[in-house]
């Protein structure tokens, strides 16, 4: 693989315009300033099936070099449709594409992995399990559980070796309140989540060196226990040696994403960057995935967008 030197940014942009709940790219060399691949209301991929949108995208590479993994949640709000009727009458299913060079993507498909009690399945992403060598997909569904009052967001998994087959789905982060948009990051044999606190609206962090720990550990963190407002989490290595930066979606502010660095993943301290040290691309982004680059992949990548 050849050095790394570069990130695409996986989006969609809101549900305020025809075509802003489909897939939309963007690519940096520093995974701070972003570069949008199309115009605003052109997306690089679009769905027509299931309830004909696609939120909260997130990407994958295949860990055996066969290519790369696009998830997103199937549901499209400017139908009319309405928040609460798609949070208790929502679609079970998850979209996934599939593609060999990040150019070309094959039709995408539809595939179930909610409960049959579920109201949704909201944010699905990826992270390889080193462990168990297998990919372990999670996401949030509304289920109301024998006993409840009324239903709760939830984060299940089910796992796949290969996008085609898929494990029985289980229950996986049970809060007090509701959990949503949790997204997770291996380094050096632990596993660090990030999930969003429905009740305060910051970011929670928590680790464990096994997927299916029974207990994960918290980390405290001042940054982000001050930070509410914010929601879509995602972390990804700089490329900086040592560094990682977590964006957060400011949506109760309509304000996108703000990017926050750390040196140490256990440590829980971040710095919030200013707003003259990123520049998101001129696409509002919303919830989606970041994937490293390789030299080779950003170059493609940059070629065919940017001619």
């Amino acid at each position: 693989m050849s050095q790394q030197a570069g990130y695409l940014f996986v989006h969609f942009t809101g549900e305020n315009t025809p075509e802003g709940e489909q897939i939309y790219f963007a690519i940096s060399e520093d995974g701070l300033h972003w570069s949008d691949c199309t115009e605003k209301e052109q997306p690089v991929l679009r769905t027509e099936l299931g309830e004909k949108g696609a939120r909260d995208p997130f990407i994958v590479r295949d860990v055996h070099g066969n290519g790369y993994y696009l998830i997103a949640t199937d549901l499209r709000i400017a139908t009319g449709k309405g928040w609460t009727d798609s949070v208790i009458n929502g679609s079970r299913s998850i979209l996934i594409w599939k593609s060999e060079d990040l150019i070309n993507w094959n039709e995408p498909r539809l595939v179930e992995v909610g409960i049959p009690e579920a109201g949704c399945v909201w944010a699905p992403e990826v992270v390889y399990d080193r462990k168990r060598e297998d990919y372990f997909i999670f996401f949030a569904s509304n289920v109301k559980e024998k006993g409840e009052d009324e239903a709760k967001q939830r984060i299940y998994f089910t796992r796949t070796k290969d996008f085609e087959h898929f494990s029985e789905t289980k229950k996986y982060i049970e809060r007090d309140n509701h959990v949503i948009d949790t997204t997770i990051i291996e380094h050096e044999g632990l596993y660090y989540r990030y999930s969003k606190n429905e009740t305060s609206k910051h970011i929670d962090i928590d680790v464990a060196d096994d997927l299916e720990a029974a207990e994960f550990k918290p980390i405290e963190s001042e940054t982000l226990a001050q930070l509410f407002g914010v929601e879509g989490p995602e972390i990804y290595p700089l490329p900086e040696e040592g560094k990682w930066c977590l964006i957060v979606d400011r949506f109760m502010e309509g304000k996108g994403y703000l990017p926050l660095v750390t040196e140490n993943l256990a440590s829980g301290e971040f710095r919030i960057l200013t707003d003259d040290e990123f520049d998101m691309g001129s696409n509002r982004k919303r919830h989606g995935g970041v994937l490293k680059l390789t030299g080779e992949e950003y170059k493609r990548l940059k070629e065919y967008y940017h001619k």
